[in-house]
């Protein structure tokens, strides 16, 4: 949201930029290293305590592939307590067999050599390393070091700004509110202290930094070939994750971390904000228009001015006179409710203002150094702030939702929560503020907010999410939040902030979205259209196409802006964008099955090609922000949206085929009459030995999207709301090819049934034979009856007339050879069944 005029912006920014020059390290400086002392390892039960010239570090596998370093000050190991990692992942221990050196386990080699920890794959390979002189201390300030191989890209960190890849650049975690951040600023909204380096020679790895300070990264960019980080202060406390693929790293933090709870399905479809809705009458004005226009849509957004003088948990009566209402009849119309709530709370004694008078009974609120209540200017004015490093303050501000949640709000969301602090250059509250800590296994204490700021906005999403689900345990909570740490996607999705209307921001935002997903928060998205500035009609346009592939999809803009719904810019702009919203609910089942996968292993739904296919990491194209949707779709924009010049698209191994015509992908030699990228065989299957490279035309109203040759993707009909029931049968594309294979997901959507055995999975696969394509659906697993009845197959790629069986039964089927396609319909199965598709 819009937040301060341009002198404050230019003075935060300064004091900003002078900020994180002073948290990075001084290691540069051209100190020698000192002798190597000889080191003393002992064995512990899951890994080694290692002491060397003071230093004493403890290696712990707490599985086989994921390794925790803890290193002592003046003998003291750091408190066993995080706001990340649980007790109980923090107390897994694997089998390790010990050695001189060190130990290893089932997957890795860990050693103490020559004062560097080494960490190899069983073969030798070398996964990371220290560099020399690994370890510097600096009064409370700690620097690590690790070598950096030549051919290593490092990937996290959040949505840190500085493009896809962080090779070559430094980065500091202070959580900043950076309305109208370019795409070189840092730092900006959250702080997420974990990278993953791809490329060496052991695969991929990660490493976590567990210290909420203001810690920093740099990946070669003062030191060539040292990758470092550290902090002022707090633990020196890490976790090395092996792979060997990116796909595993991300698992394994997300087990360490946490995954994202299943989010409702309707928060998957396209939805609809503005700072702000100035009444109910505009609400109204906007739904209907939404509906009159055929766009599906599925949530409306309120912003702080339904709010009464911006206090959180009021609600303007005079331009808002029956709120309930509204949301009732939104609700009606198959839209939910979504309501703001920042967390300060208006300093209002004796106003009759109850979520200032219970905070203040129940001591819930923020002290400054001298121990009297802090106070500072924010949205309502002067403004208090609840202490959520307690559990009691989290407990008392999760219980100020009900009235909300009664009156039918679907969800919560929670901004300037870095915390953003007004009239003051730091942008934020005084570092010797005091937090009580009284929470989780940590040891009762206070704690400075230099130690507490990072953490701050994820405990405030916390004490959300924890008061939702009390509040209705039945329910799936939806909270989203600006600000967050490691760990926060077990609590809320977030956006990218107060972004700008332009062509980078546009290109920004997927790299955002990509790191995000990388670092634990899958459901992430940007404002459609920026949220500062004004976009051109074809700016705007083109940001609905790539903003409908976004994990979360909303269109959001800043007050004094110019309107961005989906129907400005005329008839011809709204027909393009309402067509790509559209595309987004045909997908629905694709899409939600990709939600329920990333709850049970933490895959990201929005990733970086490389993700799947790690050959592309050095293909030769710009991938700066190519990305697919859950593996199996490859979407290619241009990587200049604003040229109309033609750019290289590149196709991982195993063939493709396009998404909108269905026909298999040819390399350009084969357009020409050369050898094709498919045969007759490989169009209904068959792989290559390498990728192909195909070149694009931008053309507004066309966004490449390609799917994997081995894709079975499910789809439905269009619907206006993801409350209604689509009409028709399930649709499932096959896409022939090795491997190939698809999910069908499904369950009620809003509840926690799907806990319980409430859900509907079966596994699709199909192969490809001799005699054509043979298809298996697997048998139902749980107890939940999905709204289709029958289901559409249409298999791509197919030419010639063809003959469907279902075991002993034909089917009727239709074979078009313009679109090379053969069709049928049949009954949906509860039990396993094959379908062979036959060359008549």
């Amino acid at each position: 949201m819009f937040r301060h005029r341009k002198s404050a912006l230019l003075c935060a920014s300064l004091t900003a930029t002078m900020l994180a020059t002073a948290a990075l390290p001084a290691h540069a400086q051209g100190q020698a290293p000192a002798a190597t002392a000889p080191a003393t390892i002992a064995a512990r039960s899951a890994g080694m305590e290692v002491a060397q010239a003071g230093m004493q570090m403890r290696v712990t596998a707490l599985t086989d592939d994921i390794l925790r370093v803890t290193i002592a000050r003046d003998g003291t190991m750091p408190e066993d307590a995080s706001w990340a990692v649980s007790p109980e992942t923090r107390r897994q221990q694997a089998r390790v067999t010990a050695a001189a050196d060190g130990f290893a386990t089932a997957t890795m080699r860990v050693a103490f050599t020559d004062g560097r920890l080494v960490v190899t794959d069983p073969t030798g390979q070398v996964i990371t390393q220290d560099a020399p002189d690994a370890l510097k201390l600096d009064g409370p300030a700690f620097t690590l070091r690790k070598a950096m191989p030549q051919a290593e890209h490092y990937f996290g960190l959040g949505d840190k700004t500085g493009g896809l890849d962080r090779r070559g650049k430094s980065f500091v975690n202070w959580n900043t509110d950076a309305f109208g951040f370019s795409s070189a600023d840092d730092p900006i909204y959250k702080s997420i202290p974990f990278f993953i380096g791809v490329g060496g020679a052991g695969g991929s790895y990660g490493i976590f930094l567990d210290n909420t300070w203001r810690t920093w990264f740099d990946f070669g960019h003062r030191e060539e070939g040292v990758l470092s980080f550290g902090g002022p202060d707090g633990p020196i406390d890490y976790y090395i994750i092996n792979g060997p693929s990116t796909a595993e790293v991300v698992r394994r933090y997300t087990d360490l971390t946490g995954k994202a709870p299943l989010t409702p399905q309707w928060a998957l479809g396209y939805q609809q904000s503005r700072y702000s809705y100035m009444s109910a009458d505009e609400v109204r004005e906007v739904a209907g228009r939404l509906r009159a226009e055929r766009v599906p849509t599925d949530v409306m957004w309120l912003d702080i001015d339904f709010q009464d003088r911006n206090r959180p948990f009021t609600v303007n009566t005079q331009t808002f006179p029956d709120l309930p209402g509204l949301i009732e009849d939104l609700a009606d119309d198959g839209m939910k409710t979504i309501t703001i709530t920042d967390l300060h709370i208006a300093a209002a004694p004796n106003e009759g203002y109850t979520p200032y008078d219970t905070g203040a009974a129940g001591d819930h609120f923020l002290k400054r150094a001298d121990g009297q209540t802090y106070v500072a200017p924010v949205w309502p004015g002067p403004s208090v702030f609840p202490e959520f490093t307690q559990e009691s303050t989290r407990d008392w501000w999760g219980e100020l939702f009900r009235e909300q949640l009664d009156w039918g709000v679907a969800g919560a969301w929670n901004d300037m929560n870095e915390p953003a602090i007004f009239e003051t250059p730091t942008k934020t509250m005084p570092l010797d503020n005091i937090h009580r800590i009284a929470s989780d296994d940590f040891a009762p204490r206070t704690a400075s907010h230099r130690e507490m700021h990072n953490v701050y906005g994820m405990e405030n999403t916390r004490a959300t999410y924890d008061g939702l689900r009390a509040l209705r345990p039945d329910q799936r909570a939806y909270v989203m939040t600006r600000a967050s740490y490691a760990g926060g996607q077990r609590y809320s999705v977030t956006w990218t902030g107060d972004n700008t209307a332009s062509w980078d921001h546009l290109k920004l935002s997927i790299q955002q979205i990509i790191n995000l997903g990388l670092s634990g928060f899958s459901y992430s998205g940007a404002d459609v259209s920026g949220f500062g500035g004004g976009p051109s009609a074809d700016l705007l346009t083109r940001w609905f196409e790539i903003g409908a592939f976004y994990p979360v999809f909303r269109n959001h803009s800043a007050k004094g802006t110019p309107r961005v719904e989906p129907w400005v810019d005329g008839p011809e702009h709204l027909a393009i964008r309402r067509r790509y919203i559209e595309e987004r609910y045909r997908l629905m089942p694709y899409l939600y099955g990709l939600a329920e996968l990333n709850a049970r292993t933490g895959d990201p739904i929005l990733r970086p090609v490389f993700y799947d296919y790690p050959a592309a990491l050095n293909a030769g194209c710009d991938q700066s922000w190519t990305f697919t949707v859950g593996g199996a779709m490859l979407v290619a924009p241009p990587p200049r949206p604003e040229s109309p010049a033609a750019y290289d698209v590149c196709l991982p191994a195993g063939g493709w085929y396009d998404y909108w015509t269905g026909m298999p992908v040819q390399a350009p030699e084969a357009a020409r009459g050369d050898e094709p990228i498919l045969s007759a065989t490989q169009a209904t299957g068959g792989t290559r030995a390498a990728g192909i490279t195909i070149s694009e035309t931008p053309r507004l109203d066309h966004l490449p999207i390609f799917v994997r040759a081995g894709t079975i993707l499910p789809r439905q009909a269009v619907v206006q709301s993801l409350s209604e029931t689509p009409e028709g049968p399930l649709m499932l594309d096959v896409y022939p090819g090795d491997d190939c294979r698809g999910t069908l997901y499904a369950d009620d959507g809003q509840s926690m049934a799907f806990q319980q055995n409430g859900y509907l999975r079966q596994e699709l696969t199909c192969t490809v034979t001799p005699e054509g394509v043979s298809i298996d659906i697997g048998a139902r697993q749980g107890r939940f009856d999905p709204w289709w009845r029958q289901i559409a197959v249409t298999v791509h790629g197919w030419d010639g007339a063809a003959t469907v069986r279902q075991g002993r039964t034909a089917l009727n089927s239709r074979s078009d050879a313009a679109t090379r396609t053969v069709t049928f319909t049949t009954d949906a199965p509860r039990r396993a069944t094959t379908i062979t598709v036959g060359r008549d």
